[in-house]
């Protein structure tokens, strides 16, 4: 006699309704989501407080009447909307006569110390892919400039280039007899600018040759040999190896000492002090001189306003065009 087959209840425990494992695993989702967000956030606090609050601050009181009668209690000074923008901005009055100036004069000496940065960085960095001895050595002293603490490098400059007892003057004058005996004013009249140049390529140079040594590291020695199997030279190597390999490092570098360049304020500030000469009265230096000196700080936002507009455009029109040409590039 057989018995009939037991049937066992159905296991309530592993069964659960549909969307329920879904719900269960929603809030470690979330958190997994949120966590990102939650590491930025001291980044954005800190960025809110000591970028974006002033930055409205300072757009704020370009529409304001800013003297020294209203820095105690600046909110008090006169709403003037856009008369600080038309006062920069109208070439014909001194105020927007002198800032043309310098800004010409600012575009000029960003041209060429960039152009000089570049070139420099670049030509040390494919030479110094040679093995040889004393590379390492060679490597650490042309980082040097860069390691320094800006006023320490440019303090030392302004004394080389003093006019009596300065280095400069003495090598070009005394040693090379190059230009007379009569000494150089390299701090004062038309040199300045050559002197502030000077200084800046000095120190700037080595950044590009830190960055571009960097990107030649990832180019494969296989593509050099097999150019010199062709009969490449080392000029027909660099032009059609070397420079499109390292040209995405390339368009980011030039952005960046284009920004640093055109916005630098200490090189000038150290080298000559609060009143820069007219040669080499850079943009920065003159809307320091517009706000801290004059003691107009309603006019001194609006040329920075103007200045932050026109970086935001070029950088804007700049990326716009290396990525469309990237694309070309990669099309064909």
């Amino acid at each position: 006699m057989t018995s009939a087959p037991t049937v066992l209840p159905p296991d309530t425990t592993t069964e659960r309704p549909r969307g329920t494992a879904a719900r269960v695993r929603r809030p470690g989702r979330l958190r997994r989501g949120a966590l990102p967000y939650l590491l930025l956030l001291p980044a954005l606090l800190f960025e809110l407080l000591i970028h974006l609050v002033p930055m409205v601050m300072g757009i704020l009181m370009s529409f304001r009447e800013l003297t020294q009668f209203f820095i105690r209690d600046w909110s008090r000074a006169p709403w003037t909307g856009f008369d600080n923008y038309e006062l920069a901005v109208d070439v014909n009055r001194p105020v927007g006569e002198a800032l043309l100036g310098s800004f010409l004069t600012t575009c000029l000496f960003t041209l060429l110390s960039v152009a000089l940065c570049w070139l420099l960085g670049t030509a040390a960095a494919v030479f110094m892919q040679e093995t040889f001895r004393g590379r390492g050595i060679l490597r650490a002293l042309f980082l040097v400039p860069y390691a320094l603490p800006v006023y320490a490098a440019v303090i030392t400059w302004a004394f080389m280039f003093q006019r009596d007892n300065g280095l400069v003057n003495h090598v070009i004058h005394d040693q090379l007899g190059i230009g007379g005996a009569e000494h150089t004013f390299w701090l004062l009249g038309d040199n300045s600018f050559w002197a502030l140049l000077t200084v800046s390529v000095w120190k700037g140079w080595p950044f590009a040759f830190l960055i571009v040594m960097a990107a030649l590291q990832n180019i494969p020695k296989d593509l050099y040999e097999a150019a010199a199997l062709d009969g490449a030279g080392i000029w027909q190597q660099i032009r059609r190896i070397t420079l499109p390999s390292v040209g995405a490092v390339n368009q980011v570098l030039i952005l960046v000492l284009f920004l640093w360049t055109f916005n630098d304020f200490n090189t000038p500030f150290v080298l000559f002090g609060k009143s820069a000469p007219e040669a080499a009265d850079l943009i920065s230096i003159h809307i320091y001189q517009s706000s801290f000196v004059t003691w107009n700080f309603g006019t001194g936002s609006a040329m920075s306003v103007l200045l932050l507009l026109f970086l935001l455009l070029v950088t804007a029109a700049y990326l716009l065009v290396t990525s469309r040409g990237r694309r070309d590039a990669d099309a064909r």
